[in-house]
Protein backbone atom coordinates (compact mmCIF):
# COMPACT_ATOMS: atom_id res chain seq x y z
CA UNK A 1 0.00 0.00 0.00
CA UNK A 2 1.19 3.15 -0.93
CA UNK A 3 1.29 5.63 2.01
CA UNK A 4 -1.18 8.47 2.61
CA UNK A 5 1.04 11.25 2.07
CA UNK A 6 -0.01 14.50 3.80
CA UNK A 7 -0.37 18.08 1.91
CA UNK A 8 -0.21 21.03 3.81
CA UNK A 9 -2.39 24.06 2.37
CA UNK A 10 -0.18 27.20 3.07
CA UNK A 11 2.45 28.46 1.38
CA UNK A 12 5.16 26.29 0.29
CA UNK A 13 8.07 26.03 2.69
CA UNK A 14 11.90 25.82 1.83
CA UNK A 15 13.41 22.67 0.92
CA UNK A 16 16.75 22.25 2.16
CA UNK A 17 19.30 20.58 -0.14
CA UNK A 18 21.85 20.04 3.26
CA UNK A 19 21.92 19.64 6.47
CA UNK A 20 25.86 19.51 6.93
CA UNK A 21 26.28 16.07 8.19
CA UNK A 22 28.92 13.77 6.73
CA UNK A 23 28.02 12.09 3.46
CA UNK A 24 29.24 8.54 5.18
CA UNK A 25 30.05 7.02 8.42
CA UNK A 26 33.65 5.92 7.03
CA UNK A 27 35.95 6.06 4.21
CA UNK A 28 34.53 1.94 3.19
CA UNK A 29 30.82 3.37 3.16
CA UNK A 30 31.59 6.37 1.35
CA UNK A 31 33.45 4.32 -1.22
CA UNK A 32 30.93 1.75 -1.65
CA UNK A 33 28.18 4.89 -2.23
CA UNK A 34 30.24 6.73 -4.80
CA UNK A 35 30.83 3.44 -6.56
CA UNK A 36 27.56 2.12 -6.35
CA UNK A 37 26.12 5.70 -7.94
CA UNK A 38 28.93 5.96 -10.45
CA UNK A 39 28.04 2.83 -11.91
CA UNK A 40 24.37 3.09 -12.10
CA UNK A 41 24.73 6.18 -13.73
CA UNK A 42 26.77 4.95 -16.43
CA UNK A 43 24.30 1.68 -16.80
CA UNK A 44 21.45 3.88 -17.16
CA UNK A 45 23.00 6.39 -19.17
CA UNK A 46 20.60 7.20 -22.21
CA UNK A 47 17.54 5.99 -20.37
CA UNK A 48 14.46 8.46 -18.63
CA UNK A 49 15.79 7.81 -15.29
CA UNK A 50 18.05 8.96 -12.74
CA UNK A 51 20.68 8.00 -10.30
CA UNK A 52 20.94 10.42 -7.28
CA UNK A 53 23.03 10.07 -4.24
CA UNK A 54 22.91 10.91 -0.75
CA UNK A 55 20.36 13.71 -1.46
CA UNK A 56 17.41 14.38 0.46
CA UNK A 57 14.58 12.67 -0.64
CA UNK A 58 11.22 14.61 0.16
CA UNK A 59 7.61 12.73 0.49
CA UNK A 60 5.23 15.06 2.24
CA UNK A 61 4.40 18.25 0.42
CA UNK A 62 4.30 21.28 2.96
CA UNK A 63 6.50 19.19 5.31
CA UNK A 64 10.48 20.00 4.65
CA UNK A 65 11.07 17.85 7.89
CA UNK A 66 9.44 14.73 6.48
CA UNK A 67 12.66 13.72 4.32
CA UNK A 68 15.20 10.96 4.67
CA UNK A 69 18.70 10.68 2.45
CA UNK A 70 19.06 7.63 1.01
CA UNK A 71 22.90 6.58 -0.26
CA UNK A 72 21.79 5.78 -3.53
CA UNK A 73 18.02 5.75 -4.68
CA UNK A 74 17.20 4.74 -8.54
CA UNK A 75 13.96 5.96 -9.69
CA UNK A 76 12.32 5.79 -13.44
CA UNK A 77 10.46 7.38 -15.85
CA UNK A 78 11.83 10.82 -14.90
CA UNK A 79 14.01 13.30 -16.61
CA UNK A 80 17.84 12.07 -16.34
CA UNK A 81 20.19 14.62 -14.92
CA UNK A 82 21.24 15.74 -10.88
CA UNK A 83 18.53 16.97 -8.69
CA UNK A 84 19.41 19.44 -5.80
CA UNK A 85 16.90 16.94 -3.89
CA UNK A 86 14.16 15.12 -4.76
CA UNK A 87 10.62 16.02 -4.42
CA UNK A 88 7.97 12.62 -4.83
CA UNK A 89 4.97 14.99 -5.71
CA UNK A 90 6.68 17.27 -8.49
CA UNK A 91 8.28 14.22 -10.14
CA UNK A 92 5.11 12.08 -9.75
CA UNK A 93 7.29 9.02 -9.14
CA UNK A 94 8.82 7.11 -6.10
CA UNK A 95 12.52 5.79 -6.12
CA UNK A 96 12.09 1.64 -7.35
CA UNK A 97 15.46 1.05 -5.97
CA UNK A 98 17.36 2.08 -2.68
CA UNK A 99 20.38 1.11 -1.15
CA UNK A 100 21.44 1.83 1.98
CA UNK A 101 25.19 1.62 3.23
CA UNK A 102 24.79 0.30 6.55
CA UNK A 103 26.57 -0.26 9.60
CA UNK A 104 26.49 -1.33 13.61
CA UNK A 105 25.48 2.35 13.96
CA UNK A 106 22.91 2.89 11.90
CA UNK A 107 21.37 -0.70 11.81
CA UNK A 108 18.09 0.29 13.14
CA UNK A 109 17.36 3.34 11.53
CA UNK A 110 18.21 1.49 8.34
CA UNK A 111 16.15 -1.79 9.55
CA UNK A 112 12.99 -0.47 11.32
CA UNK A 113 12.24 3.49 10.43
CA UNK A 114 14.02 3.01 6.87
CA UNK A 115 12.41 -0.11 5.65
CA UNK A 116 9.08 0.96 7.35
CA UNK A 117 8.84 4.02 5.34
CA UNK A 118 10.36 3.02 2.13
CA UNK A 119 7.90 -0.26 2.03
CA UNK A 120 4.81 2.24 2.72
CA UNK A 121 6.18 4.47 -0.17
CA UNK A 122 5.92 1.78 -2.60
CA UNK A 123 10.00 1.56 -2.94
CA UNK A 124 10.28 -1.67 -5.13
CA UNK A 125 13.77 -2.31 -3.60
CA UNK A 126 15.58 -2.33 -0.95
CA UNK A 127 19.47 -3.32 -0.44
CA UNK A 128 21.34 -3.28 2.81
CA UNK A 129 25.10 -3.27 1.90
CA UNK A 130 27.20 -3.59 4.62
CA UNK A 131 30.93 -2.75 3.73
CA UNK A 132 32.19 -4.05 7.17
CA UNK A 133 30.37 -6.65 7.79
CA UNK A 134 29.57 -4.98 11.17
CA UNK A 135 25.80 -6.67 11.33
CA UNK A 136 24.78 -8.07 8.56
CA UNK A 137 26.55 -11.13 8.13
CA UNK A 138 26.37 -11.70 4.49
CA UNK A 139 27.13 -8.20 4.18
CA UNK A 140 24.06 -7.55 1.79
CA UNK A 141 20.75 -8.16 1.81
CA UNK A 142 17.78 -7.16 -0.02
CA UNK A 143 13.90 -6.62 0.58
CA UNK A 144 11.69 -6.91 -2.59
CA UNK A 145 8.10 -5.78 -2.37
CA UNK A 146 5.45 -8.06 -2.73
CA UNK A 147 1.87 -6.39 -2.25
CA UNK A 148 2.37 -4.30 0.23
CA UNK A 149 4.81 -6.14 2.34
CA UNK A 150 8.66 -6.80 1.64
CA UNK A 151 9.80 -9.76 1.85
CA UNK A 152 13.30 -11.12 1.69
CA UNK A 153 15.13 -11.52 -1.66
CA UNK A 154 17.16 -14.44 -1.61
CA UNK A 155 18.49 -14.93 -5.62
CA UNK A 156 20.62 -11.46 -5.33
CA UNK A 157 18.65 -10.09 -8.20
CA UNK A 158 17.12 -6.91 -8.63
CA UNK A 159 14.14 -7.49 -11.02
CA UNK A 160 13.92 -3.32 -11.49
CA UNK A 161 17.77 -3.21 -12.58
CA UNK A 162 17.67 -6.41 -14.40
CA UNK A 163 21.11 -7.42 -12.54
CA UNK A 164 22.70 -9.80 -10.24
CA UNK A 165 24.58 -8.06 -7.10
CA UNK A 166 27.62 -9.51 -5.49
CA UNK A 167 29.82 -9.31 -2.98
CA UNK A 168 32.83 -8.06 -4.10
CA UNK A 169 35.08 -7.65 -1.05
CA UNK A 170 33.83 -4.07 0.42
CA UNK A 171 31.72 -3.29 -3.06
CA UNK A 172 28.79 -4.33 -5.15
CA UNK A 173 29.23 -6.43 -8.09
CA UNK A 174 27.08 -5.60 -10.54
CA UNK A 175 26.19 -7.95 -13.42
CA UNK A 176 24.05 -7.85 -16.47
CA UNK A 177 21.40 -10.54 -16.77
CA UNK A 178 20.81 -10.44 -20.17
CA UNK A 179 24.75 -11.57 -21.40
CA UNK A 180 26.75 -11.93 -17.90
CA UNK A 181 28.88 -8.60 -18.22
CA UNK A 182 29.80 -7.34 -15.12
CA UNK A 183 29.17 -3.56 -15.09
CA UNK A 184 32.90 -1.93 -14.21
CA UNK A 185 33.67 0.36 -11.89
CA UNK A 186 35.73 3.67 -12.46
CA UNK A 187 39.12 2.17 -11.56
CA UNK A 188 38.08 -0.88 -13.76
CA UNK A 189 37.14 1.30 -16.29
CA UNK A 190 40.21 3.57 -16.42
CA UNK A 191 42.31 -0.06 -16.64
CA UNK A 192 40.15 -1.54 -19.38
CA UNK A 193 40.66 2.08 -21.05
CA UNK A 194 44.47 1.99 -20.73
CA UNK A 195 44.80 -1.61 -21.70
CA UNK A 196 42.21 -0.87 -24.68
CA UNK A 197 44.34 2.15 -25.91
CA UNK A 198 47.70 -0.71 -25.73
CA UNK A 199 45.92 -2.82 -27.63
CA UNK A 200 44.78 -0.11 -30.50
CA UNK A 201 48.53 0.94 -30.34
CA UNK A 202 49.87 -2.27 -30.87
CA UNK A 203 47.87 -3.15 -33.37
CA UNK A 204 48.12 0.21 -35.43
CA UNK A 205 52.13 -1.00 -34.81
CA UNK A 206 51.52 -4.24 -36.36
CA UNK A 207 49.29 -2.95 -39.68
CA UNK A 208 52.34 -0.36 -39.83
CA UNK A 209 54.86 -3.38 -40.07
CA UNK A 210 52.96 -5.22 -42.22
CA UNK A 211 52.24 -2.39 -44.54
CA UNK A 212 55.83 -1.21 -44.31
CA UNK A 213 56.51 -5.80 -45.55
CA UNK A 214 53.91 -5.47 -48.27
CA UNK A 215 56.03 -2.32 -49.76
CA UNK A 216 59.37 -3.81 -49.63
CA UNK A 217 57.66 -7.17 -51.13
CA UNK A 218 56.39 -4.63 -53.85
CA UNK A 219 59.54 -2.71 -54.52
CA UNK A 220 61.06 -6.37 -54.27
CA UNK A 221 59.04 -7.38 -57.15
CA UNK A 222 59.48 -4.61 -59.33
CA UNK A 223 63.28 -4.83 -58.91
CA UNK A 224 62.92 -7.95 -60.09
CA UNK A 225 60.66 -7.19 -63.37
CA UNK A 226 63.12 -4.46 -64.12
CA UNK A 227 65.85 -6.94 -64.32
CA UNK A 228 64.03 -9.29 -66.52
CA UNK A 229 62.72 -6.23 -68.81
CA UNK A 230 66.90 -5.51 -68.79
CA UNK A 231 67.72 -9.04 -69.54
CA UNK A 232 65.43 -9.95 -72.37
CA UNK A 233 66.63 -6.25 -73.57
CA UNK A 234 70.14 -7.45 -73.26
CA UNK A 235 68.92 -10.68 -75.68
CA UNK A 236 68.01 -9.28 -77.99
CA UNK A 237 70.53 -6.94 -78.90
CA UNK A 238 72.80 -9.87 -78.74
CA UNK A 239 70.60 -11.21 -81.11
CA UNK A 240 71.07 -7.97 -83.33
CA UNK A 241 74.42 -8.25 -83.32
CA UNK A 242 74.71 -12.02 -84.35
CA UNK A 243 72.21 -11.17 -87.17
CA UNK A 244 74.57 -8.32 -88.46
CA UNK A 245 76.95 -10.78 -88.79
CA UNK A 246 75.42 -12.88 -90.62
CA UNK A 247 74.56 -15.32 -87.79
CA UNK A 248 71.18 -16.71 -87.35
CA UNK A 249 70.38 -16.48 -83.67
CA UNK A 250 67.77 -19.39 -83.94
CA UNK A 251 69.90 -22.02 -84.88
CA UNK A 252 72.24 -21.67 -82.19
Amino acid sequence: MTATIPVASQTEPFYPSADGKPVAETDDHLYALLTTLEVLKQYLSGRQATVLGDQFLYYAQGYPKLRVAPDVMVIFDVPPGGRDNYKIWEEGQVPAVIFEMTSGGTKDEDLVFKKILYEQLGVREYWLFDPKGEWVEEQLRGYRLRGDIYEPIQDSRSEPLRLRLQIEGRLIGFYREDTGEKLLIPDELTEALRLEVIARQQAEELAEQERQRAEQERQRAEQERQRAELAELHIEQLKGRLRSLGVNPETL
